[in-house]
């Protein structure tokens, strides 16, 4: 641990973002949960950029140390990328999204496949097949995740043992970082966000999970065993449903796929993202 902040202006906002290696560039995009930021992937630039791209992780607009926006709506979310992409000089990128950003990633890509050579999930509920009748998927929705006062450090350790299977990453350094980013201009953003969804919005006539076997360029998904809201047997129906997709479902692990499951995570991402 321990990148070099960046920052550069897009939008208007100073955005925040961690970087390691050379070659195609990948962005890699957090989720929405209460104290999410770019250090979600701060132990997995280096394996990846040992793989051989240029590994990107930035805060988006409302988290970490980027700058709040004035919309705080997923499709302003979803916009930025392109624009953060355009900051940085990136023509075309691979697209690593966790949770929530998962959806956002895929949506582009149908929205702008000349530019998102790849999209590997992690972790996105969304993109799942809801359960049968009479099946209840328990969890908070991708984004809801988080408290209704800014968090004790209890309570922020409390959600991140909610997210993670193997405890014993949450070290002293880990919840002091997680606690910085989801109190004072990261938890006013996140109550703006439930004020955002409480908004409303058009949703598409097809659900993106049925869209995926549409998808215009390669897509790889990986999802935790132990994940909320009926996880494993959404990933189990959609295999059934579509089993042409790469679709990986890794033991002992929860929503912080990306660390439960690092070695796994490495080896994926390290075979698919590379223009090979």
């Amino acid at each position: 641990m321990g990148y070099q902040d960046k920052f550069v202006q897009i939008d208007g906002l100073k955005t925040r973002y961690i970087e390691d290696g050379a070659g195609p560039a990948v962005i890699l995009l957090h989720g929405a949960s209460l104290g999410s930021s770019a250090d979600v992937f701060e132990r997995n630039l280096k394996p990846l950029a040992a793989a051989g791209v240029r590994a990107i992780a930035y805060d988006q607009p409302g988290f970490g140390l980027t700058d709040n926006p004035s919309d705080y709506s997923v499709a302003y979310r979803t916009r930025f990328i392109m624009m953060f992409m355009d900051g940085l000089g990136i023509q075309s990128a691979a697209l690593v999204g966790h949770s929530q950003a998962g959806n956002m990633a895929v949506g582009l890509a149908f929205e702008y496949p000349q530019r998102i050579s790849k999209v590997m999930i992690v972790g996105t509920g969304s993109l799942l097949p809801p359960l049968p009748e009479g099946q209840k998927q328990k969890g908070p929705a991708e984004g809801e995740e988080g408290t209704a006062a800014e968090p004790t450090v209890e309570q922020t350790r409390a959600l991140l043992e909610h997210n993670l299977f193997n405890h014993s990453l949450i070290t002293p350094a880990v919840l002091e970082q997680r606690q910085r980013m989801s109190v004072g201009k990261n938890f006013e953003a996140f109550l703006k966000r439930g004020q955002a969804r409480q908004g409303g919005g058009g949703k598409d006539s097809k659900p993106m999970w049925q869209r995926l076997v549409e998808f215009p360029c390669p897509l790889l998904l990986m999802f935790g065993k132990n994940d909320r809201a009926g996880a494993f047997e959404r990933a189990t129906l959609l295999k059934e449903k579509y089993p042409q997709l790469d679709l990986h479902i890794v033991d002992h692990c929860k929503h912080l796929v990306q660390w439960d499951a690092m070695d796994q995570f490495h080896k994926l991402a390290g075979e698919f993202l590379p223009n090979r």
